[in-house]
């Protein structure tokens, strides 16, 4: 009897062992994993401006050298250095005194020759009704005459002299040739200067406004001609901004003057010229910057945000969209540039495309997803009582 009873008692233990391990089968069963939530954006094509940026370097708008027209000892510097000068504004005086001299001396032969032709002039008149008479010869008339023509051109001649040495007198003040901020002076008081000297007196640079030189690779311009030309592209805007050598960005927009006719053999660039206004002054002749502006504009583009857009191991770029019945599929697109954060996305996508941009990590091509709208709130539910329950149940049959 004690036999037996050890077999039943065994019997039931197995029974309920096999009975334990089937609900355990069947509660994983009824826990499957779900499928995993992801965040999508239905994509659009948009005008995308193809933005280009190249380095170059600031050129002044006008640039003279101040040199001397004539010779002599510079008496006064009268400007201050570094500051702004006026066209027309004197910055130095030239001793004067010789060009004074000069002026003098030039309108007395003035005089001279007109005292001189009006003499002959005279002479001339009394001659003709004599030569009429024939109470002299017609050449003695016809001298009478040369020598009244010789004395007015005398006085032309005087005239002009005056003239020269009253413009080389006013050449002892040196002007400003154009308005603008003035360097240093080159050459001090007391010194020798003359009109054919090779160093300036100083350097006047006009920056309001002023020029920004770029250089773009020929590469690149034929490459953007050729997609205007073939319609994938239109034409941009002509606005330029700029970022400084710090890294911060200019207030003041400036915008495309033109671009030169001919390749740098040396580099293969071509040269482009922006404008910008600089009332401030805080752009300099020869700063490094980065000029940003729009060559095109892409009509047909996608954006996409950088949580999007993966890489392969041979660096090509693709995304996963929500296909039919919910399944993510890996698809190929051309990302070659970005516009501030995002990519900018020219092939691979159709209009209305479900582009999953959150919860990209972990998912497979053909991967069952639960697709919400990006950035949608997550709802959290209460965790169930199945637990619970099935404590309460195993405490009961204890």
């Amino acid at each position: 009897m004690r036999a037996a009873g050890g077999r039943r008692t065994a019997g039931l233990i197995a029974a309920a062992a096999l009975a334990l391990l089937a609900g355990c089968g069947k509660g994983g069963d009824e826990h499957k994993r779900p499928d995993p939530t992801v965040g999508y954006v239905v994509v659009q094509p948009a005008a995308v401006p193809v933005q280009t940026q190249l380095g170059g370097r600031t050129v002044a708008f006008a640039t003279s050298e101040v040199r001397p027209q004539v010779s002599g000892v510079i008496r006064a510097r009268l400007f201050a250095e570094g500051g702004t000068v006026r066209q027309g504004e004197p910055l130095f005086q030239i001793d004067s005194s010789l060009y004074r001299a000069a002026v003098n001396q030039a309108s007395a032969n003035l005089e001279a020759a007109r005292a001189g032709a009006e003499a002959a002039t005279v002479k001339a008149e009394r001659f003709r009704p004599l030569a009429d008479m024939e109470a002299i010869s017609r050449q003695q008339y016809t001298d009478a005459l040369a020598q009244a023509r010789q004395a007015r051109a005398a006085v032309a001649q005087t005239g002009a002299a005056l003239e020269t040495a009253r413009i080389n007198l006013r050449y002892t003040t040196v002007p400003a040739p154009i308005s603008g901020r003035i360097g240093r002076s080159l050459f001090t008081t007391g010194a020798l200067v003359n009109a054919n000297q090779a160093d300036a007196l100083a350097v006047i640079q006009q920056v309001d406004p002023i020029y920004v030189d770029v250089q773009q690779s020929s590469a690149e311009l034929l490459a953007l001609k050729r997609a205007l030309a073939g319609g994938g592209v239109s034409a941009g805007s002509a606005t330029v901004h700029l970022a400084l050598e710090d890294g911060s960005e200019y207030p003041l927009a400036g915008i495309v003057q033109f671009s030169e006719m001919m390749v740098n053999e040396a580099t293969g660039t071509i040269t482009l010229r922006a404008r910008f206004p600089n009332p401030e002054g805080l752009l300099l002749p020869g700063m490094f910057v980065q000029a940003r502006f729009d060559q095109a504009v892409n009509p047909a583009a996608y954006i996409l945000p950088d949580s999007a857009l993966m890489r392969d191991i041979g660096g090509d770029a693709f995304v996963f969209v929500v296909a039919k019945g919910n399944k993510a599929e890996r698809r190929k697109v051309t990302a070659d540039r970005t516009l501030n954060a995002d990519w900018v996305v020219t092939a691979g996508l159709n209009p209305g495309d479900r582009v999953i941009v959150q919860g990209v990590a972990a998912l497979k091509h053909g991967m069952t997803v639960k697709p919400v709208p990006a950035s949608s709130p997550e709802r959290l539910k209460p965790p169930t009582s199945a637990g619970g329950a099935g404590a309460a149940g195993a405490a009961g049959r204890g």
